[in-house]
């Protein structure tokens, strides 16, 4: 295995992120001034980017606008990588924040030992103000928790996947060795 294909994650990841000057001149992370210049905000390494995912996924779960800032700013307190953290806020878009909130609002009421609303669910605006009153507290709960555990599940694999991939390399490489000293014989 050549040194290229053991930085080849690296690289995939690199290609759809977007460049330190695309987050730095961001209307909404420009807030944070020079603290975006600290380069332990721009590494790839195993710890950096395991953070990043937890951090992203975890403000995912946030019910509010502008989770995008919120990530930057754990990000930049805890120095992870701030390209994959803000980022990976967008798990929940239009798409998948009603699926997801949903669940979160399940997991809430389940903690909290309430029944969960849904003879009359729609995934609509007034749906959510309609309810608001009866809902808010297990919602807010479910979304801490979802997201509390989601950002454990990613963190634990992005450290595992890291890892093994390490290993292997090592591996292979001391087979190359072994290979290389028979060869010579």
């Amino acid at each position: 295995m050549s040194t290229d294909t053991l930085y080849m994650p690296k690289r995939i990841i690199k290609k759809y992120m977007p460049d330190h000057k695309t987050i730095k001149d961001h209307k909404h992370l420009q807030m944070f001034g020079t603290l975006l210049h600290d380069g332990n905000l721009w590494h790839f390494n195993r710890r950096s980017v395991s953070g990043a995912f937890a951090v992203g996924i975890f403000c995912a779960f946030i019910p509010l606008p502008l989770q995008m800032v919120f990530a930057a700013a754990i990000a930049i307190l805890v120095r992870v990588n701030l390209p994959i953290s803000v980022s990976l806020v967008w798990i929940t878009n239009p798409v998948t924040m009603p699926p997801i909130f949903y669940l979160s609002y399940n997991v809430g009421a389940f903690v909290m030992g309430q029944e969960a609303i849904s003879s009359d669910y729609k995934l609509t605006a007034d749906w959510f103000t309609e309810q608001i009153d009866l809902i808010w507290q297990p919602f807010l709960l479910g979304c801490f928790i979802s997201g509390m555990i989601a950002a454990l599940i990613a963190y634990t694999l992005i450290r595992l996947l890291w890892r093994l991939h390490i290993v292997r390399h090592i591996q292979e490489r001391k087979a190359r060795i072994r290979q290389q000293k028979q060869a010579k014989k």
